[in-house]
């Protein structure tokens, strides 16, 4: 039994001792060189052999690499998301910042307009002025005036004639240390001693607390016609002559107003013009 089961054993090994013989090594380098002369006369045999494979092949590796190729995308697509979402981020910041120095634009447009008006009105090369804004507007029904960010130590004082770029709207009635009232042409308290160029009639300028001040102290006689130009007449003292006031308005009654060429309303900055007398010394009559 012990005979038998060696027997087997060499016949099984003595194909594996052929290899371990000389003759084993002069096989290899046969195969290997009819394999060069196969490629030498044939180049594109083993490309087909090579195509042949991947196509055998291919669709395992596919399955294999879906995985992969999924995951590649997702976080692919992941970090892109997060990419646009900083984008997105800071885009906002700087539309809200962009934003911000657009109103801010609009705020130094309408300031550079207002003081071009204001530039624009011609004054006596005598007077001197303080340039100033309208800081509120503390103003009624009853009460039409203004507070203005200029006072007495800026030099602004009781009685001081007040311009926009347009024309005159009042004269200042209170100083403080850095801000004045300013008292509106339209109020009930306001007069103005005023001339109509076209025929150099005097006339007071009296508000009424309404858009337009009436004409007071006409003359029956005086040819009057609307759209004649209203300016200071200078009478008093208080107000230098020439200041541009209105225009002439015939009232349903007959009686006259003036249209004032100045905006009181929208005013944002103005000229306190700088009496050269002694306010102290004005007549009481015209306040």
């Amino acid at each position: 039994m012990k005979r038998r089961n060696r027997s087997k054993y060499n016949a099984l090994a003595a194909p594996i001792g052929f290899w371990d013989r000389p003759v084993a090594s002069l096989v290899l380098l046969g195969v290997c060189a009819a394999f060069l002369m196969v490629s030498a006369v044939n180049p594109a045999f083993f490309g087909d052999m090579r195509a042949g494979a991947s196509n055998m092949f291919e669709p395992a590796l596919s399955a294999l690499s879906y995985p992969v190729q999924q995951a590649s995308d997702t976080v692919r697509d992941v970090t892109g998301l997060s990419s646009l979402q900083s984008r997105n981020a800071e885009l906002e910041k700087e539309n809200a910042r962009l934003r911000e120095w657009y109103q801010t634009a609009l705020n130094l447009e309408d300031q550079n307009k207002a003081l071009q008006a204001l530039l624009s009105l011609s004054l006596e090369p005598k007077q001197k002025f303080i340039t100033t804004r309208v800081i509120a507007d503390p103003g009624n029904a009853f009460v039409k005036s203004v507070l203005v960010r200029a006072g007495l130590s800026e030099g602004a004082n009781k009685g001081n004639p007040v311009v926009s770029g347009d024309g005159l709207i009042g004269r200042v009635v209170h100083s403080g240390a850095h801000a004045s009232r300013v008292l509106l042409l339209n109020d009930v308290n306001s007069r103005v001693p005023v001339m109509i160029e076209e025929i150099d009639h005097h006339a007071v300028l009296a508000g009424r607390n309404t858009g337009m001040p009436a004409l007071d102290h006409l003359a029956k006689d005086a040819n009057i016609e609307e759209g004649m130009r209203v300016v200071t007449s200078g009478f008093g003292g208080m107000f230098g002559p020439g200041i541009p006031v209105g225009q002439v308005v015939r009232e349903e009654d007959g009686t006259f107003a003036v249209r004032l060429l100045a905006s009181l309303e929208t005013t944002q900055y103005v000229r306190i013009i700088q009496n050269h007398e002694d306010i102290n010394l004005i007549s009481n009559d015209l306040k």
